[in-house]
């Protein structure tokens, strides 16, 4: 079923509307299936489950195959990582943003396209350059009483995605050489597309990568189903011992990836602003839309329009995705008056488990 109206929307899903504060989604990878949802298809080799850890978050890769690829998938992180973890002194991206010579890299150079396709699409409201923003403002906008419109504008001068380029050469190009890049709002995603791309070229036709909540997906589970993801239907409790389900997804041979300021928000003067910088304006975004799960062929494009459309709000992302192919969106969205609703893509209902 499809939502018509905003009104509509708290009653069909039974919300509250007092203090439904959101908190971001958490997927339940605990595999769940349905008796008459898909038709089953025979699996020959044993799954493996490898756990770990990479960017300071936790990783779950389940996958159909004749032994573990534990290492080998440990190995390609860590390639990873020395390439797009901006607090590796001998990374990519640290040389980059330091102005040191570099050889780029595949991860760098894919990840750098994306993005620029992503933030030219969004109109800017993607952008990997404004580190220097969101650090001025400091974590949970702890620094928002020191920031003055002099300093913001002193900082736009070298924030922007038009300020950076990668020439014919493999060179990066700067307009200014304080420009700085952290590509954390797409990395995530991406590295689920480059574990994905590392089993398959062992063959491998049915898994399942989640880290740190992007989740790629190919094939189907033990049970010869599309993989099940569990998102939670989150609560007002500070601490969480069991989890309803908002909805389950079913992903075949697509990735999901969620970004979400749930609970991450402040008020002043009546006005709710959501924990992510508006590289236009350089301040925090006030927003409708407090959390966006997206589906699409890639992980690294779930992941950038996932961030993007938070920043963009609701009915401007409504708008920029009728125009991208193979993209749905399920937004979680405030009313005027305090409740939330739900609202999702015409091309998201597939995915939907009843």
């Amino acid at each position: 079923m499809r939502f018509k109206n905003r009104l509509d929307l708290k009653n069909r899903l039974g919300f509250n509307g007092k203090k439904f504060n959101f908190f971001l989604l958490l997927f339940s990878f605990s595999i769940l299936f349905s008796c008459n949802y898909d038709s089953k298809k025979k699996v020959d080799n044993d799954y493996f489950q490898e756990n770990g850890e990479i960017f300071t978050t936790s990783y779950n890769i389940k996958y159909a195959y004749s032994r573990s690829l534990k290492n080998e998938i440990t190995d390609e992180l860590d390639r990873f990582d020395l390439s797009l973890n901006p607090f590796k002194k001998n990374s990519i991206i640290t040389k980059v943003n330091n102005n040191e010579p570099v050889e780029l890299d595949s991860f760098f150079i894919n990840v750098f396209n994306k993005s620029v396709e992503v933030s030219e699409n969004s109109d800017g409201y993607f952008d990997i350059t404004t580190s220097p923003l969101i650090n001025a403002w400091g974590f949970g906008f702890q620094n928002m009483d020191s920031v003055t419109p002099e300093l913001i504008d002193s900082l736009r001068q070298f924030v922007g995605y038009e300020k950076i380029s990668i020439n014919e050469s493999g060179e990066v190009i700067k307009t200014d050489a304080r420009v700085q890049v952290n590509t954390s709002a797409i990395a995530k995603g991406y590295s689920c597309d480059v574990v994905a791309d590392l089993l398959e070229s062992y063959g491998i036709e049915n898994y399942m990568i989640e880290i740190g909540g992007e989740v790629s997906a190919k094939g189907v589970n033990e049970k010869g189903i599309c993989w099940r993801i569990g998102v939670d239907k989150p609560n007002d409790e500070a601490i969480f011992i069991e989890h309803d389900l908002q909805a389950i997804i079913s992903l075949c041979d697509k990735s999901l990836a969620t970004s979400g300021n749930y609970r991450n928000f402040y008020v002043k003067d009546g006005i709710k602003y959501a924990h992510t910088i508006n590289p236009k304006t350089g301040y925090p975004t006030e927003t409708d839309i407090l959390g966006a799960t997206v589906i699409a062929d890639d992980c690294m494009t779930a992941d950038a329009y996932a961030t993007a459309f938070v920043a963009m709000g609701l009915d401007r992302s409504i708008e920029t995705a009728k125009a991208l192919e193979g993209v749905d969106y399920y937004f979680i969205f405030a009313n005027e008056d305090g409740t939330f609703g739900t609202i999702y893509s015409p091309g998201f209902e597939e995915f939907i488990v009843n």
